[in-house]
């Protein structure tokens, strides 16, 4: 299934969190936190200003971007989950 997010949503899926401590202790899933890290899957067109103009998105696929813990609605898609959220629930793209 693929799916088009609209005007200024993106479709994130979260990029998992290292699991081992630096002394090697492995963190069980269950006492981890949720990451809040994540890579852009589809963007939609862009926001819809006042004047009926639209705005392009200034994040694209295949960015990895930072969010608010709490950011976005979680959905379930052919057994991923994946967050759909505005770009202004985004804080920021991590550039390597």
């Amino acid at each position: 299934m693929k799916i088009r997010p609209l005007h200024d949503r993106v479709i994130v899926k979260r990029v998992e969190a290292e699991r081992t401590t630096a002394s090697g202790i492995v963190i069980p899933d269950s006492a981890g936190e949720k990451p809040d890290q994540g890579e852009i899957l589809a963007v939609g067109n862009g926001k819809v200003l006042e004047d009926g103009k639209v705005r392009a998105l200034e994040v694209k696929v295949g960015d990895r971007v930072l969010f608010g813990k709490y950011a976005g609605q979680t959905v379930k898609v052919d057994g991923q989950e994946l967050l759909v959220m505005r770009e202004e629930d985004i804080m920021g793209v991590v550039e390597a």
